[in-house]
């Protein structure tokens, strides 16, 4: 440490810009770190729900509104079928008239298509048999209450 000191205490033209550009990265190091000040924890965050259901709709309401939205679901899964279909004819024609096997091209496509459907049926089969049943929810609280 003693040499370091002697060193240093020589006089050099450059020692004092060498010692402040060595000085300058930390201590802007420095007072980033410290400009970074949390006086007080966050504010914790206000829950609003918005909920455009009644909260106290019993089961069978919701089972109704269930059903009813399903069934808007099929019928829009309907509309879409047909454009679908029409879309095929349209494309059933523009193979054929390019000379492509389009009867070939359609078992291909209507496999396929029944493959997603046996798919989507199965899903909708275990959904349905591991679904709430309506009144479950109080045969529940009345076999706690015994």
């Amino acid at each position: 440490m003693a040499d370091f000191w002697a060193y240093f205490r020589r006089p050099q033209p450059y020692r004092w810009p060498i010692l402040a550009a060595s000085a300058i990265p930390i201590i802007i190091t420095l007072v980033w770190a410290n400009s970074e000040a949390v006086l007080v924890p966050p504010e914790r965050p206000k829950v609003m729900y918005i909920s455009t259901l009644e909260p106290g709709r019993t089961d069978e309401e919701i089972l109704a509104s269930n059903i009813a939205n399903q069934a808007e679901q099929d019928a829009l899964r309907a509309e879409r079928e047909a454009i679908e279909a029409r879309k095929r004819e349209l494309y059933r024609s523009l193979g054929a008239a390019s000379g492509m096997d389009v009867d070939a091209m359609e078992r291909e496509a209507a496999a396929e298509r029944a493959r997603a459907a046996a798919a989507d049926e199965a899903r909708r089969a275990e959904i349905l048999a591991n679904r709430v049943q309506p009144g479950a929810a109080e045969a529940a609280e009345m076999s706690r209450t015994e």
